[in-house]
């Protein structure tokens, strides 16, 4: 669901808002994400058709949209790396219109890359801001191409698969094919993905949650050759908050068995589980399977505090009560927090079994609303 950069992306644009403003409060993100839809965008209702690859590309009737890859790697002499790279697109206004300037823009754009370097105990991460005008910042759907400065991810020359993915900054470089082993899997209710009680906040959410991942990293000097698995989440939407939640928990697992699930726990102020949360399963053959709320246990076994304030769960049992498996779910760092102009949790993670302990997948968790207040701006 990768809710942390939707909060990221918008507590960006609320930055641009305030001509330059450098700090957000938790409060005035979450105040965004609940707002009323006063730009004439339209907002996620009932189930649609999803073509592709025309749904790879930007859905400009809706407010806000991103994509979003996360991968765990190997590299060649056995290091280990995860990596993250979110593409944000926020509308400013609907439907395109005639301006004189060539900086004039429908939308502001805005991009998250980072990587966890697993030997060398480092996250590291980046953020960058623009517009989609003078070719600074875009999307497309045929060929597919999104794209902010240099940091990009397109389709092949001829507009399928694999795709290649581009990012660099600051001595760090990741470059790698993209190419998927399971088809898209449409979460939720035909891909109406319900985030609270209120009708019209929810999204239009699909994932492909298998694709191989191989290429090089640059990294302290080095060239690295790697390999892996990487998994797309794709989401656009209007108004997704209600008043009463607080945050989420978003859990992405690659399992060694061939099969994969998604999971995102939706937290109310009071503590509880929202009805909303929910997942999918995805079999072998990409058959997908809904999970509801009841489907699933989650326990935090573990809590991490942050250096800038806020403390994270840091090592769950999470359990499908249908089959009762069991896993411990365990991050490869215990600091992989985001923190630029919005701050949230978002890293690598192994799966073990709960009874052997053994190896049993990787994954991507991400924790939002942990730390409130004001948003420290950090190094990277």
């Amino acid at each position: 669901m990768n809710y942390g950069r939707w909060l990221a992306g918008l507590s960006f644009i609320m930055a641009l808002a305030a001509c330059g403003q450098q700090e957000q409060t938790g409060e005035g993100v979450a105040a965004t994400l609940r707002a009323p839809d006063n730009a004439g965008f339209e907002r996620a209702f009932a189930p649609r058709p999803f073509t592709f690859p025309a749904d790879h590309g930007p859905h400009q009737d809706y407010r806000d949209e991103w994509w979003y890859v996360t991968g765990n790697l190997d590299g060649a002499q056995g290091q280990r790396y995860g990596f993250q790279i979110t593409f944000f697109r926020h509308g400013l206004k609907r439907g395109a219109t005639a301006r004189a300037s060539h900086w004039a823009t429908q939308d502001a754009n805005m991009a998250h890359f980072a990587l966890t370097d697993v030997d060398g105990q480092k996250y590291t991460s980046f953020q960058r801001i623009s517009r989609s005008s003078i070719g600074l910042a875009g999307e497309q759907a045929e060929p597919f191409k999104v794209w902010l400065d240099d940091w990009r991810i397109e389709a092949a020359p001829g507009g399928g698969f694999p795709w290649h993915f581009r990012a660099s900054q600051d001595g760090i470089e990741l470059d790698l094919q993209l190419d998927p082993s399971k088809p898209p899997v449409l979460n939720g209710d035909q891909g109406l993905s319900q985030k609270s009680a209120e009708p019209g906040n929810a999204s239009y959410y699909y994932s492909i949650t298998r694709m191989a991942a191989k290429g090089q990293l640059k990294l302290a000097g080095q060239t690295i050759a790697v390999t892996g698995r990487s998994w797309l989440d794709r989401e656009w939407s209007t108004s997704m908050l209600a008043d009463y939640q607080a945050g989420w928990d978003w859990f992405s697992l690659q399992l060694n068995d061939g099969t994969d699930l998604m999971y995102f726990r939706m937290r109310n102020k009071d503590g509880k589980d929202d009805p909303a949360s929910s997942g999918t399963f995805v079999a072998q053959d990409g058959q997908s399977t809904p999970l509801p709320r009841n489907a699933v246990s989650i326990e935090a076994l573990e809590f991490w505090e942050s250096p800038a304030g806020g403390r994270y769960p840091a090592e769950w049992r999470f359990t499908l009560k249908a089959s009762a498996r069991t896993f411990t779910i365990r991050p490869l760092l215990a600091d992989q927090e985001f923190r630029h102009d919005a701050r949230y949790w978002e890293g690598a993670v192994d799966v073990l079994d709960a009874k052997t302990g053994k190896p049993v997948g990787r994954g991507y968790v991400e924790l939002t609303g942990y730390a409130p207040g004001k948003v420290e701006k950090s190094g990277d």
